[in-house]
């Protein structure tokens, strides 16, 4: 089968391709001009490392290694539905969306290309860095003006190298007045050191230009469907079970229609606005729904079919779970 061929088979063919032999390359992708306009927007800060992009598993920089993998499923349209339909949403799939992504992941690049972690300023303004990567867990403080607010769920609060990205991610995005929108905010002392930092990098090459093959951090020599085994696993994981008791007073109705039919049927409309206001990602709110339904079903309960205010309660009550979980790492009864 010829490289270009696979984007006509099916879901189930598809998954058992290896992504290494799909042939992709950013070179003539969709994505290609928004790489080009990152370029763009460095050199209008007279800056000359423009850091090179590969395809991978997904957002990284490799730790020390100044060179930005985009994930494989943005490259063609047939993964994007593949995504879309594994994960229900697809990270990066709009031009907005994808530059805040690779400006973040730019930052990186530049604290290996400039070795930026080892300056004291640095470290006075984000903190001392290390080798050990981003926690999966971390409790941010939402109303703190300490940190700029950039990608969701206060991604800056999260490690001294994440505070620096996301700084360096709102100081390059065109047209943002930053000065402005943080005004008051110690964040804009950190903006205001990026400002004066870049300014001392402008013209000159990377200081630290390691050697590395692309293979070497390229995780792509495997099945499609081992790959979303393992992603959909560990976004599974990230819900622990719930509690009865907060389920029998949320469908207290003697007789009615079954609480689990009422769920499937308002399913697409609440993981819709429980998404919008907590950013989690839509698989983990939909497998959250799906053990909703599936022990509504146990504990038979049933809601009322005619109640206007039965909506505006579930999704307050998967909104609180999840935001709970999000601050705590677990659930807490919401009564």
């Amino acid at each position: 089968m010829e490289a270009a061929d696979w984007a006509s088979l099916s879901d189930e063919d598809l998954l058992e391709r290896r992504i290494s032999t799909l042939g992709l390359r950013l070179d003539g992708a969709a994505v290609e001009p928004l790489i080009w306009r990152l370029y763009d927007e460095l050199s209008a800060k007279q800056l000359a490392f423009l850091p090179p992009c590969h395809v991978g598993d997904e957002w990284f920089v490799p730790i020390g290694i100044p060179a930005i993998f985009v994930p494989f499923f943005l490259v063609h349209d047939r993964l994007r539905a593949l995504e879309r339909t594994m994960m229900l949403e697809v990270e990066g799939e709009t031009a907005e969306w994808f530059m805040k992504l690779i400006r973040h992941e730019t930052a990186h690049a530049y604290s290996y290309a400039y070795q930026l972690q080892r300056k004291k300023k640095w470290q006075k303004f984000f903190g001392k860095t290390s080798r050990e990567s981003t926690p999966s867990f971390y409790r941010p403080r939402p109303f703190s003006h300490n940190y700029v607010v950039h990608l969701d769920d206060w991604y800056a609060q999260a490690h001294p190298d994440e505070d620096f990205a996301e700084t360096f991610a709102i100081w390059l995005t065109p047209e943002l007045n930053w000065r402005e929108r943080y005004t008051g905010w110690r964040a804009l002392r950190k903006l205001e050191y990026i400002e004066e930092l870049m300014k001392s990098l402008a013209g000159k090459p990377p200081t630290h230009a390691p050697k590395y093959r692309v293979a070497d951090y390229n995780c792509l020599n495997i099945k499609l469907k081992s790959y979303y085994a393992r992603k959909r696993k560990l976004y599974e994981d990230t819900y622990p079970d719930f509690y009865d008791a907060d389920l029998r007073q949320l469908f207290a109705a003697q007789a009615g229609i079954k609480a689990s039919s009422y769920l499937r049927r308002t399913r697409r409309r609440l993981l819709n606005s429980v998404c919008q206001w907590t950013n989690e990602k839509k698989f983990r709110v939909n497998k959250l729904l799906a053990r909703l339904i599936d022990r509504c079903d146990k504990l038979n309960l049933h809601v009322l079919n005619d109640d206007p205010q039965q909506d505006f309660r579930v999704s307050s009550f998967i909104t609180t779970l999840v935001m709970n979980y999000l601050f705590t790492g677990k659930f807490k009864r919401t009564k």
